[in-house]
């Protein structure tokens, strides 16, 4: 359920990058854009949806299993008052030093006439999405533990809706006032996130929540979230200074590169939306509950299932992104200002980043699991040693491969991140089946080996018709796609993998269920 709603956004997010891609192409404007989002949403993953949610349904599930509803409701509001009065506190001082931020951020912005003032103002205008993004990111966590799970996830669809419908009119309507057309888009960002709150509200409204302000500071609950949110957003914190290392090194490199890698990052985030994140938005209240019942035995299970799942998904994701990088970027983005030289390298960029792919996944689905058992600590030594490892990565190869050198780096640090974490839970869960994840990924392989073949042949056969009219092209990409994700679907069933199995069985109870 998670996985088709996060579908219809992620297909919405695409839509999105493409009017961006059609409208402003790779350059100036969209360059501008991309560093102004980056510090509202650097400051949503710092103290918002990543260490606020996972602390905040870790609490909140052990409220809901072991406290009454009275209770439970009474952290909800503390916490979502807390939340909005610190988070519009951060906005104003980021709105005040928004020239300084941009400045750090991108120095070399400042080279090129009126791209920093541009970039300031946008922040600006989008800095406020934190509030409401964050206070949406709270709702989930409610509805997911609640068992509701559709709704939250679809939310996000309503943030592409907002900000294509609206940013694009504005784009439109703004220019006849003087204002770029790129701030059309800054304000449909603001639009979006207010509506993937409100979309929100009823659901909310039905489990029988009603909204009290109250903010106690020596609330034992919220006491308790800041407590797991300390190492959380410290770990994030190396997450966004990896990030920062990326947009500064991107900045210096040949104009469009900042675009060129955000472009091919969007679409690696589909698959790590409908697996990794989908997995874990799942995941989370599942680990919660069992951890707080002390079942172990339950919470190995779930994760030995959970990383399954991911490696079945992501391997043959990779090697689709990979062989059909190209023809995907200029079948999605090549249209309007967007140019063949931006296709080829956004194409290889997106190599790169899907390397990384399964790591990235499975990490979403990985930290989790720490913030059940109350081990926060291990994320954030993860992340410092990414930082690190970055560092390196980049400073001995981006004079060779400029920006393609930060996608293999991000590819690579996500790599070194999931080993670290999965020795490290695999030893404070005092070990899990190895075994059994051992033979699942050598099914997984074999079938992966399956579809590679079927996309190198089809591809050869096809050449031609992906350079042709843009019909042709979604005909040749979707049969590529389909022929080959259906003989990786029918080996895996060959080779009895249980979760597959288990999958079609629910297929046939959703299909027929007097049977």
């Amino acid at each position: 359920m998670v996985s088709v709603a996060v579908m219809c956004s992620r297909l919405l997010g695409l839509v999105r990058e493409q009017v961006f891609a059609s409208l402003f192409g790779a350059g100036f404007a969209y360059d501008s854009f991309v560093v102004a989002f980056r510090i509202p949403n650097l400051l949503r993953d710092l103290f918002g949806e990543g260490a606020l949610s996972a602390a905040f349904v870790t609490v909140f599930s052990d409220y809901d299993t072991n406290k009454s509803r009275e209770e439970t409701w009474k952290l909800a509001s503390t916490v979502l008052t807390f939340i909005a009065v610190l988070l519009s506190i951060i906005t104003l001082l980021g709105i005040y030093f928004s020239g300084s931020i941009v400045s750090l951020l991108a120095p070399d912005f400042d080279l090129i006439a009126g791209k920093s003032e541009l970039t300031r103002k946008l922040t600006v205008v989008m800095l406020p999405f934190l509030i409401v993004i964050s206070l949406s990111a709270v709702v989930m966590g409610m509805l997911n533990t609640r068992g509701r799970f559709f709704i939250p996830a679809l939310a996000s669809s309503f943030f592409n809706l907002g900000s294509i419908i609206g940013g694009t009119s504005l784009a439109f309507i703004l220019p006849r006032y003087g204002q770029p057309a790129i701030m059309g888009m800054a304000c449909g960002t603001l639009i979006g996130g207010i509506l993937q709150l409100g979309i929100q509200l009823p659901s909310l409204y039905k489990t029988g929540y009603r909204y009290k302000p109250v903010l106690n500071l020596s609330d034992t609950g919220l006491k308790r979230i800041l407590k797991l949110m300390v190492p959380a957003t410290i770990g994030l914190s190396a997450t966004q200074i990896n990030i920062f290392i990326n947009t500064n090194f991107a900045s210096s490199c040949a104009e469009g590169s900042v675009s060129w890698l955000n472009y091919a990052f969007r679409l690696v985030q589909l698959p790590i939306g409908l697996f990794g994140v989908a997995l874990s938005i799942a995941m989370l209240p599942v680990l919660a509950k069992q951890a707080a019942r002390k079942d172990i035995m339950e919470m190995k299970e779930t994760m030995v299932s959970s990383l399954t799942m991911v490696l079945a998904l992501t391997v043959p994701a990779t090697f689709g992104l990979i062989i059909l990088a190209e023809p995907i970027i200029r079948l999605i983005f090549e249209h309007g200002a967007f140019t063949e030289a931006d296709t080829v390298a956004t194409a290889r960029t997106l190599a790169f980043y899907a390397v990384g792919l399964f790591a990235y996944s499975a990490n979403k689905v990985l930290v989790p699991a720490f913030y059940a058992l109350d081990k926060t600590k291990y994320p954030v030594v993860a992340s410092f040693l990414a930082i690190g490892t970055n560092i390196v990565f980049i400073t001995l190869t981006i004079d060779t491969y400029q920006h393609l050198a930060i996608a293999m780096s991000t590819s690579c640090t996500m790599i070194l991140n999931f080993i670290f974490l999965f020795t490290t839970l695999h030893i404070k869960m005092q070990g899990f089946r190895l075994k059994y994840l051992a033979r699942a990924l050598l099914k997984i392989l074999c079938a992966a080996a399956g579809l590679l073949a079927v996309l190198l042949a089809g591809q050869s056969v096809l050449e031609t018709v992906l350079h042709t009219n843009r019909i042709v092209q979604f005909l040749a990409v979707m049969v590529l796609i389909g022929v080959s994700a259906a003989v990786y679907g029918v080996i895996l069933y060959l080779f009895k993998l249980e979760e597959m199995t288990v999958f079609i069985q629910q297929i046939k109870e959703k299909v027929s269920p007097a049977k």
